[in-house]
């Protein structure tokens, strides 16, 4: 072979090996981060790039919208798991440990959102006996129904148990909920549902007049939809897509604990059977993955429900503060639904009109986060 040959494939051969470290290297820029890795100082990493994560586009406008909730988590408060049990966490979400907790006791009636029907007793009757007469279903319509018994020895008006004696009995059905205000067929379902319940336990109905509630009932509607709010923030990746678990590891270190549900997160509240202060969602189908650290992540959701979380969690700063944290950490940009870039002016003005519909709230005695908002925002 001469020399020529012999420099010919020595040449060939370095750019061949030069590809294969080419295409090596690309292929490990694109994969997603996961929660293994371990990254410099998140400035650094933008160090010479000239896109900033917010510009100072301002949204378009902050009108606060009616949205249906999603079913919420029961909260607990761990502390923030180790990265590596998030990572296998992410392949099989667990259930929070505080999740096996006996549920929060039921809201009693409330003449503020419920129409409330005396049933008259000629004697006592028992826990017992009421829990057998109780219809098969505690809806009317669309409307929670439920009855409730004046016990014997507290005084205090609970729903029916076994083994407890009541004095007095009242039937009431919830007058608004998202699904709108209580109409006239639904009225006369619950006066048929109430009766045959108080014929069962040998009480005499007093019901309320039927106009009079279901104007009531319009008027709360009309009220709670122009004061519902659900809030979101769009987190989307810059450049490399997140892995669930690199997503998980980030989270956690804010709080953060894996909810019910496989893609889901919540920043549990500050006191028991309060609801989530914020969730944090992401594509269900990544973490169930079977290998859900190979699978890419380019947006993840934070949303807040506005009248499910008392004012003192200060749940819109937390939410602010988690946001930009995790753009900052995972190089993402935080925006809106519609993919637009939020800046610090338009965050202050969603922040402001929040403090306006918690006021709202507080006038008519349904604060955010108290048992009469979160039933009546169902």
């Amino acid at each position: 072979m001469s020399t020529l040959q012999i420099g010919l494939a020595i040449i060939g051969g370095l750019v061949l090996a030069g590809v294969v470290a080419y295409n090596a290297w690309v292929t490990s820029k694109s994969a997603p981060r996961t929660a293994r890795e371990r990254h410099g100082d998140a400035a650094e990493e933008r160090a010479g790039d000239e896109t900033l994560p917010y510009t100072p586009a301002d949204l378009a406008e902050h009108e606060i919208q009616r949205i249906d909730p999603v079913l919420g988590d029961m909260p607990g408060a761990p502390s923030p798991p180790d990265p590596a049990e998030v990572a296998a966490a992410a392949a099989a979400v667990s259930l929070n440990p505080l999740m096996t907790q006996p549920p929060e006791k039921r809201p009693g009636l409330d003449a503020l959102i419920d129409v409330i029907a005396p049933l008259l007793l000629e004697h006592e009757v028992s826990g017992d006996a009421l829990l057998a007469a109780l219809p098969g279903t505690r809806r009317v319509g669309s409307k929670p129904f439920a009855v409730e018994g004046q016990s014997e020895t507290t005084g205090e008006w609970e729903s029916p148990r076994l083994g407890q004696r009541y004095r007095a009995l009242q039937a009431g059905v919830q007058l608004a909920n998202r699904s709108g205000p209580l109409n006239d067929i639904e009225f006369s379902e619950f006066v048929v549902k109430a009766q045959a319940f108080a014929d069962a336990v040998g009480a005499s109905p007093d019901f309320p007049d039927m106009r009079a509630e279901v104007a009531r009932a319009r008027e709360l509607d009309t009220f709670a939809s122009g004061h519902d709010a659900q809030l979101g923030f769009t987190l989307r990746a810059r450049r490399a897509a997140w892995s669930p678990g690199y997503v998980a590891q980030h989270a956690a270190k804010l709080g953060f604990v894996a909810g019910a549900l496989p893609g889901r997160m919540v920043l549990s509240g500050s006191h028991s059977g309060q609801a989530p202060i914020l969730s944090l969602v992401f594509d269900p189908q990544a973490a169930m993955a079977e290998d859900p650290e190979q699978t890419a992540l380019r947006e993840i959701a934070l949303s807040l429900e506005v009248t499910h979380v008392p004012r003192s969690e200060q749940p819109f700063v937390r939410m602010r503060q988690a946001a930009v944290a995790l753009a900052e950490a995972m190089d993402g940009v935080v925006t809106d639904d519609a993919g637009q870039p939020l800046s610090v002016e338009a965050l202050d003005q969603i922040g402001a009109d929040l403090e306006s519909l918690y006021d709202a709230l507080d006038s008519r005695d349904l604060s955010a986060g108290s048992a009469q908002a979160r039933r009546l925002f169902s």
